[in-house]
């Protein structure tokens, strides 16, 4: 695989068009298009953000013979800015913002019982509760459908978490890193 099949590859598993990563990395989309057709090389510089920003390692953008296989984007943004109503309203239209033209699908999340014990068998800070970590109240799951394609949607009070499924959710529930995850019968609106 070349690198620019690799950058290509990784901004589609992030769900980014060529506008996107191009605005995020303050360049042009034609220096995208150049990268992703070979017709031109990312500097040094632009090759550590575009590493940073799709998720992957710069190791793993050169290496001819390495595939992505799971590519996670994480993006930070201002919870505060999307309106009134409570916090999950405000996720909600978080959401449809990065995904207007999608099908998005809310998704109750519960922690495993196996990662409860996994967490009482780790060493812990003393000052605090392992179990605290366990509390999730700011995280909000959604299944967004776009493209023939599916990605997993976490969004906390500060940040969006955006993962391609590489295999599409097949009934009404998934588990994925440590969480149950069952998918609700209707859609947040347009």
């Amino acid at each position: 695989m070349t690198l620019g099949e690799k950058i290509r590859e990784a901004r589609k598993k992030c769900c980014l068009s060529q506008e996107q990563l191009a605005e995020k990395m303050s360049v042009s989309r034609s220096a995208i298009a150049k990268w992703e057709t070979d017709k031109g090389l990312p500097d040094v510089g632009n090759l550590k953000v575009l590493a940073r920003l799709l998720n992957v390692s710069v190791d793993h953008l050169l290496d001819e013979a390495e595939t992505a296989k799971d590519s996670v984007i994480r993006e930070s943004y201002n919870l505060a800015t999307y309106g009134y109503g409570c916090s999950k309203v405000k996720k909600d239209r978080v959401v449809r913002d990065k995904f207007p033209d999608a099908t998005i699908y809310p998704l109750l999340g519960r922690q495993d019982p196996a990662s409860l014990e996994l967490l009482a068998d780790t060493p812990a800070d003393c000052r605090s509760n392992p179990l605290d970590r366990l509390k999730s109240k700011d995280k909000a799951f959604y299944l967004v459908q776009k493209d023939n394609r599916q990605f997993l949607v976490t969004v906390t009070d500060v940040f969006v978490e955006t993962r391609p499924l590489e295999h599409p959710l097949e009934g009404s529930s998934i588990r994925i890193d440590g969480w149950n995850l069952i998918k609700c019968n209707y859609e947040i609106p347009i």
